[in-house]
């Protein structure tokens, strides 16, 4: 689920449709700030991932009990088509959407997640929820693009975002009782075979399953009917492949878990798939991909797995992470609350403080404990002088007033299968 993994499929969208393919879509030149639109987090040009990186902005803001601006989310609400679906980014938001307009299953689902998470804008939310659920292909997933074959990452996001507006998921069949489960249990490697417990992206030409971490993180997530700020489970278990034809979702998950598991007893990093054509180049570590996969671990009972990645995290992805902006930043944060480390010193970096500048000042913050079911919120801000901002001393004084005797005693509860 990286800005890589979206910004390439833009890439094949764009070559699908006739058009030339945007060279280095991976990473957008940046554009002047004067050119970008108010509201937006990051300063690169946003037409390959606009809606994405300010929906992880918000996923991770959530986490950490920072509110963000109104301008902020009212950026995000125009984006959306009438029709309840989202592109990767409309420059001109005074236009209406048309049937020229290329419609994206993933920033719609990630933008469907944060609106649901931050608890505004919900019947946006829904709405974008419904256009998901008309797109459904019929082996019961979905692709990057309404028609277009069914893929791991596209189908599992979009199950995290109807989980989380309330859908019931195993209940979405299709003509032939397809349902999204289905649909990404078709992509599992069987345990046994070479690379037993991975995910494919999607079959090959032959039909044939190729291992991608990428996707394999992405399954876990989507076969337990979670979203992409999932945290911890607080059923550990211990990492296993289970073989068999009649596999449940929630098997196949762990069997996704025992992969990554095993991937990164290996190596605390994953690295990165090698580019087309290249040669003789020295492997990279893929810093998104390895957070994707610490949370996908914590999320399905596995956090002592993820450790040692995160020490690793800690120590080398922090200038990945402020390079990369803030869809960058935001996996750092997420895998940081997902295996109770504190994102505000996440190798000695304040990645909270870090993603505020990233846009518009927040409406308000708080200072929580970094650990999934820990402590809640204490007084302290990201401000020099470790004062409540203003939103929150008011917010505390009607609470009080109340007469409730807590403030945020809930953490945003975990999705449903």
């Amino acid at each position: 689920m990286t800005v890589r993994r979206s910004a390439a499929a833009l890439a094949t969208t764009a070559v699908l449709l006739g058009a030339a393919a945007p060279v280095a879509v991976a990473a957008p030149s940046p554009s002047p700030s004067a050119e970008l639109p108010a509201g937006l987090y990051g300063t690169t040009d946003p037409t390959y991932d606009g809606v994405w990186r300010q929906s992880l902005a918000f996923l991770a803001q959530k986490i950490e009990y920072v509110t963000p601006s109104t301008q902020a989310v009212e950026w995000l609400a125009a984006q959306q088509c009438d029709s309840g679906a989202f592109t990767s980014y409309r420059a001109d938001t005074s236009k209406p959407c048309d049937a020229s307009t290329v419609m994206d299953t993933n920033a719609t689902a990630v933008a469907v997640q944060a609106l649901v998470e931050i608890n505004q804008r919900r019947d946006d939310a829904n709405n974008g929820a419904d256009w998901l659920k008309s797109v459904q292909n019929e082996d019961g997933g979905w692709g990057y693009n309404p028609g277009s074959p069914s893929d791991a990452n596209s189908t599992s996001i979009v199950i995290g975002a109807l989980a989380r507006t309330g859908v019931p998921v195993n209940e979405l069949t299709t003509a032939d009782g397809s349902t999204p489960y289905t649909a990404l249990q078709s992509l599992a490697i069987p345990c046994g075979d070479e690379d037993g417990g991975a995910f494919a992206y999607q079959p090959g030409k032959k039909g044939e399953l190729t291992a991608n971490l990428d996707a394999t993180a992405a399954s876990v997530l989507g076969l337990m009917g979670k979203g992409i700020a999932s945290g911890t489970s607080n059923a550990v278990k211990d990492p296993s492949c289970t073989k068999g034809d009649d596999l449940s979702p929630e098997q196949t998950a762990q069997n996704g878990s025992f992969f990554l598991a095993d991937t990164l007893e290996k190596s605390p990093y994953l690295e990165q798939a090698p580019m087309p054509g290249a040669e003789d180049t020295e492997p990279q570590p893929d810093y998104g991909n390895t957070a994707d996969a610490v949370v996908a671990l914590a999320a399905s009972g596995h956090t002592d797995k993820a450790k040692a990645s995160v020490a690793w995290l800690q120590k080398n992805a922090t200038d990945w992470a402020k390079q990369g902006g803030p869809a960058a930043t935001a996996q750092l944060i997420l895998a940081a609350h997902a295996t109770g480390a504190d994102a505000r010193s996440f190798g000695g970096v304040n990645l909270v403080k870090q993603l505020n500048t990233m846009g518009p000042a927040p409406a308000a913050t708080a200072l929580p404990s970094p650990t999934p079911t820990g402590p809640q919120p204490s007084s302290g801000t990201d401000s020099d002088d470790g004062g409540l901002s203003l939103g929150w001393l008011i917010g505390i004084g009607l609470v009080f007033g109340a007469g409730i005797g807590f403030l945020l005693s809930m953490r945003r509860k975990k999705q449903q299968p």
